[in-house]
């Protein structure tokens, strides 16, 4: 892995880079998560996002598939802040130009 990008083979045998939006350590599941991106858009225009579990003391770790549903929660959660957060910085932004 690079700093924010690492690349991975998808099913054809291509050469896939992705962005690393962010880490985290969930205190609940006592696991540590990636959350990353190849910038495609799905057929409604949003960026594909996908995560999984990494160990970070392993810099060639390979990714661990999220296979509960209490680990989506933990992530769909963080999202959800992070997305919240990001539209009230744009609305603070645009109030302090007016």
């Amino acid at each position: 892995m690079k700093k924010n990008s690492f690349s991975m083979l998808d099913e054809n045998g291509n050469e896939v880079v992705y962005d690393v939006l962010f880490t985290f350590e969930s205190d609940e599941t006592h696991k540590n998560y990636i959350v990353y991106t190849d910038n495609t858009r799905d057929e409604t225009g949003n960026v594909e996002v996908y995560a999984s579990i990494y160990d970070p003391e392993d810099p060639h770790s390979k990714l661990e598939a999220i296979k509960t549903e209490k680990e989506w929660k933990v992530i769909e959660t963080i999202l959800d802040t992070l997305q919240e957060e990001v539209r009230n910085h744009k609305k603070k932004e645009e109030n302090n130009e007016q």
